[in-house]
């Protein structure tokens, strides 16, 4: 398990659409996290806890919160990905209940993004959930308004995604241009 800590956190998402050949949307983060030989388990946890990742016995376990939205959880899931794909050296072998040991948790501090490894993450899964290149195709030749409320519901469909990671995806793509 190769961590790309050097790539940018966006094309390395890329890279993995790529390697997976992922052209369409929704992006099944699911079978994503499967090809990378990590497994999934949903678990009732706390609200303000929406994920984890840890490896055990050589086996990414990446934990979702069962009682959070479905969007939510696909978004957690992609920044586990994230964390595996970027941050590996990072993962912890073992979760201690009493968390001595180092476990990225999807919380409300990586939420708010303040860790530069949680703005990497968050930044790959924003990449990997709304793939740049997809969204643009989904745009191009539309009168495009932020505040069109049925063209961004439409989209956030599409994506599997909340409308509010939706809004934020495209005004963080349009103050790059």
């Amino acid at each position: 398990m190769a961590t790309e800590r050097n790539n940018d956190p966006a094309n390395a998402a890329q890279k993995l659409l790529k390697e997976l050949n992922i052209r369409s949307a929704p992006v099944p983060v699911e079978k994503i996290a499967k090809a990378l030989e990590a497994q999934i388990r949903f678990s009732p946890l706390d609200d303000e806890l929406s994920g984890m990742i840890y490896i055990k016995d050589g086996t990414a376990i990446i934990g979702v919160n069962s009682l959070h939205h479905s969007n939510r959880q696909r978004f957690t899931i992609a920044h586990e990905i994230a964390h595996l794909r970027l941050h590996s050296d990072l993962i912890s072998q073992e979760v201690h209940v009493d968390k001595k040991f180092s476990v990225l948790f999807r919380d409300a501090t990586s939420s708010i993004g303040t860790e530069k490894i949680e703005v990497e993450a968050n930044k790959f899964a924003a990449e990997l959930l709304i793939p740049q290149a997809l969204l643009e195709k989904e745009l191009e030749g539309k009168t495009f308004d932020i505040d069109d409320d049925s063209l961004l519901e439409k989209l956030a469909k599409k994506f599997q995604v909340s409308r509010q990671m939706l809004d934020h995806r495209i005004r963080n793509m349009i103050r790059q241009q």
